[in-house]
C-alpha cells in the first residue's frame, strides 16, 4: 500500500514545456473566507485555462474547519474559535498563527487526472520538507497526512505534524496542506484532529527544530519542485 503511494507520487510531473507554478506568500494573517473565495476563483480560472497554476502560502487567525466527513462529536469546544464548514475532504482541523498553510491550485488534467496520485504527491512533498530538518515524516494506511513517531512516550506513540485536505473540480485542485511550524498546540484541544483519537499533534519547534517561517518556506519550495516541477515567485 505505502510503496504504491510512493510510486503514485512520482507521476505528477508537469507536461514538458509547461510554465512554472506560481509561488506566492501572503504577509500577515489572511481571513479564512477571504482565502477560500480567492482560491476558488483561481482554481476555476486554472480549470478554464485562463490562469496558471499557483501555490499560495499563508497563515490564518485561529479557527477550526470542518471537512465533508466531519462528525459533530469531534468538535469538543465549539465556542472556542470560529468554525468554518468547508468543501474540502476530511474532518475537523485547526488553523492558526505559526502554522504554514499552502493552498495548491494545480491542473491535474495536464499532469495526471488521479486524485490518489495527487494526495500521495502532497504527502511526498511534506515528507521531503521534514527530511530537510532531520525529521522522519511517515504515511499511514487509511490516514491522510504526515506523522512522526514519539518513542519517548512509549511503543507505538505518534503525533501528526501535517494535515492534507483537498478538493478537485474539473481536475483543478484547491485547498491543500498545513504544516505545524510553531503554533499554539493547545489550540488543537478543541477538536479531535482529523477524527483520529489516541494520537497527539506536534510541530517543528516542539520537536526541537527552532526554525523561522521563512526558513520553512524556502525548504517547502525546494521540496515542492522535486515533486511537482519548477516554480516562480509572484506577489499574492
Amino acid at each position: 500500500m505505502l510503496s504504491s503511494r510512493n510510486a503514485l507520487a512520482e507521476t505528477l510531473s508537469p507536461t514538458p514545456g509547461s510554465p512554472p507554478v506560481e509561488w506566492a506568500i501572503a504577509d500577515g494573517l489572511v481571513g479564512y473566507e477571504e482565502a477560500v473565495a480567492a482560491m476558488e476563483t483561481r482554481a476555476a480560472a486554472v480549470a478554464a485555462g485562463e490562469a496558471g497554476e499557483r501555490v499560495w502560502l499563508l497563515e490564518h487567525p485561529p479557527l477550526y474547519t470542518a471537512g465533508t466527513s466531519a462528525r459533530d462529536g469531534d468538535l469538543l469546544q465549539p465556542a472556542r474559535f470560529p468554525v468554518h464548514r468547508t468543501g474540502r475532504g476530511g474532518r475537523f482541523t485547526y488553523h492558526g498563527p505559526g502554522q504554514r498553510v499552502a493552498y495548491v491550485m494545480l491542473d491535474l488534467q495536464r499532469r495526471r487526472p488521479d486524485l490518489r496520485a495527487y494526495v500521495a504527491a502532497l504527502e511526498a512533498w511534506l515528507i521531503g520538507t521534514l527530511g530537510a530538518f532531520n525529521i522522519r515524516g511517515e504515511r499511514r494506511e487509511e490516514r491522510v497526512g504526515v506523522w512522526v513517531r514519539r518513542p519517548e512516550r512509549g511503543e507505538g506513540a505518534e503525533d501528526k505534524i501535517a494535515a492534507i485536505g483537498v478538493r478537485v473540480r474539473r481536475w483543478a485542485t484547491f485547498h491543500g496542506i498545513s504544516l505545524n511550524v510553531d503554533p499554539d498546540l493547545s489550540h488543537f484541544d478543541g477538536i479531535v484532529p482529523c477524527g483520529v483519537r489516541g494520537c497527539g499533534v506536534t510541530s517543528l519547534v516542539d520537536l526541537g527544530r527552532p526554525v523561522t517561517m521563512p526558513e520553512v518556506d524556502s525548504v517547502l519550495r525546494a521540496s515542492f519542485e522535486q515533486v511537482f516541477g519548477e516554480t516562480v515567485a509572484v506577489q499574492p
